[in-house]
């Protein structure tokens, strides 16, 4: 198909030389010829693709890579016919600058539209490479080089998606991730569980198409360990009286693994809670969090908790408390917290952990964290470090990549794809894992 398109570009690239060289064909049949191959080019840039996941986006994205593809594999043949045109035919100069400027226009149109099409559908391409391509489009060279840039990055998402939703295709009957008990996400701090935009980015939505039923922890934003397992354990007891399961399977981030160890061991939870799978928690707490407590005095630590409490107030929060949240956090208070928290001898606790393998693995702040944590303690994720996140049985997750997977890449928190991590398929393992196990 993509050679048969080639083919109709070059004819519509072409029509000046090619009416100039045939010069007994009528004008009718020309105008008529036109048109025609007009239509169908414009047909060309605007058309859809068939995709395996039947999305807007896919089509987009996939017709956006064939465009750019065209118009680079058409600049080859037609500057040979560009040069053949000017050194084998005695035309005129009009007909002959037409020739030119003809083809060069409908290259650039056709590589525009890729281009946009492609933005439409590309979501790992980043906003500092639109930025760039605005700036350099017009620099020969640096131009080309971004392009391809461009154009090998949406490559490489559309097959990475493509394939994605192949696999998941494959195996819906099975409902692989359809466990005894409801799966329920909890959040970390800093966070709510907002609808538009979802903390655990793609993973719910993969779990989902395999078959899980997935709840929200639905906790504020930054409240002590205490009180945010007050908020999970309303949310527990809602999710079994609305599915009728006995018991749920928690999935916990961060200081969100913490809240649950809490509801579980303090407040009754471990009635209604199978496992509890902690994803980079502190269980040891941070001591991080200790060096800047005593680093930033109590008049600044009051100014800061203020404006966090009054901005999450306004987004949702109805009684935040910053510090509170912080102070949990801390290696200190954890000790006194794990006291108070002893594991369940019915629930069943795995816990995961990853981490980056270098400052610019991931950006502002994790970029500094990292260095800190790496100097107090060793290998960390830019906000935990490893031997804190053990707890029960434990797993790390290691792309083997230079980059590493930092504190929200392990919850798809900026919808990457990490070469060697696919974020996805490692929560279906996870949750398929917890399902082959009769959870």
């Amino acid at each position: 198909m993509r050679i048969l398109e080639l083919f109709i570009l070059l004819v519509f690239y072409n029509l000046v030389p090619l009416w100039t060289s045939l010069t007994g064909v009528p004008v009718s049949a020309r105008v008529v010829g036109t048109v025609g191959i007009s239509i169908i080019y414009l047909v060309m840039l605007f058309r859809s693709e068939k995709v395996p996941l039947k999305s807007f986006r896919m089509r987009s994205l996939k017709r956006g890579i064939s465009l750019i593809w065209l118009s680079g594999a058409s600049l080859l043949p037609e500057w040979i016919i560009i040069i053949t045109y000017f050194c084998l035919t005695p035309r005129g100069a009009v007909a002959k600058s037409f020739s030119v400027v003809m083809p060069v226009l409908a290259i650039l149109l056709t590589l525009l539209v890729g281009i946009v099409r492609t933005a439409i559908g590309a979501k790992q391409i980043k906003i500092a490479e639109y930025v760039l391509m605005l700036i350099f489009w017009w620099v020969p060279g640096v131009n080309f080089f971004l392009i391809f840039h461009f154009y090998k990055k949406a490559k490489r998402e559309y097959y990475f998606e493509a394939d994605k939703a192949e696999l998941d295709n494959a195996r819906a009957e099975n409902e692989i991730c359809k466990t005894k008990y409801p799966i329920l996400m909890v959040h970390g701090i800093f966070f709510r569980d907002w609808q538009l935009f979802n903390y655990w980015g793609r993973v719910p939505a993969a779990l989902i198409r395999n078959g899980a039923s997935v709840y929200y922890g639905k906790q504020q934003s930054a409240r002590s360990v205490h009180d945010s397992a007050e908020e999970l354990k309303n949310t527990i007891l809602k999710v079994i009286e609305e599915t009728g399961a006995e018991k749920v399977n928690i999935i916990a981030h961060s200081k969100g693994g913490l809240d649950s160890r809490y509801a579980i061991s303090q407040l009754g939870m471990d009635k209604y809670v199978a496992t509890l799978t902690t994803i980079n928690t502190p269980h040891m707490g941070c001591d991080m969090v200790d060096f800047l407590l005593g680093k930033v005095s109590e008049k600044w630590q009051d100014k800061i908790s203020r404006r966090y409490n009054s901005i999450f107030g306004k987004l949702g929060d109805s009684a935040p408390d910053f510090m509170a949240g912080v102070h949990d956090l801390s290696a200190i208070r954890m000790k006194e917290l794990n006291l108070q928290m002893p594991d369940s001898p019915d629930v069943s606790y795995r816990s995961v952990m990853s981490v980056m393998k270098c400052a610019i693995s991931a950006g502002f702040p994790l970029c500094f964290s990292y260095l800190l944590i790496k100097k107090l303690n060793g290998d960390n994720d830019g906000l935990v470090w490893e031997e804190s996140a053990k707890h029960g049985q434990f797993r790390r997750i290691d792309n083997n990549r230079i980059r590493g997977i930092s504190h929200g890449d392990v919850i798809d928190l900026m919808r990457e794809n990490i070469e060697g991590y696919d974020v996805r398929e490692f929560y279906t393992g996870l949750v398929a894992e917890l399902k082959s196990q009769g959870f």
